[in-house]
């Protein structure tokens, strides 16, 4: 678990400082799909274009993180993360599920998922 939460937080932290798109673009494998908030289903290279373009996250918190094996060579990571903007926007909050695949000695991130959290929960 430290490993993928570990792998995780980088994520988030590339999210910060806007080199996303170079951290997705090198963890997600070929064939993996985001499935956003909104509904939206982005393959890797719309990831990886759509974070070359965004502002980055100001700052975030993950909580609650559980890990559920999928194999000798799998996993999914859920978590509840909080998520906020430099501005005085709401705070973004979503329950994730990342699935990661080992490819040699390396975690591989093949599908991601954000399932958001209705106000007050």
């Amino acid at each position: 678990m430290d490993e993928l939460l570990g792998l995780e937080r980088e994520g988030w932290e590339a999210l910060c400082d806007a080199t996303g798109a170079d951290f997705y673009g090198r963890v997600m494998t070929d064939d993996a799909l985001m499935v956003m908030a909104n509904g939206a289903v982005m393959d890797r290279q719309a990831v990886v274009d759509a974070l070359g373009q965004s502002p980055p996250w100001a700052g975030f918190e993950l909580q609650d993180a559980k890990i559920v094996p999928a194999g000798d060579a799998a996993a999914s990571l859920v978590y509840r993360a909080k998520a906020f903007r430099a501005d005085d926007a709401p705070p973004f909050e979503c329950v994730m599920t990342s699935v990661y695949a080992k490819s040699g000695d390396e975690w591989r991130l093949t599908l991601y998922q954000q399932t958001p959290i209705p106000d007050g929960n």
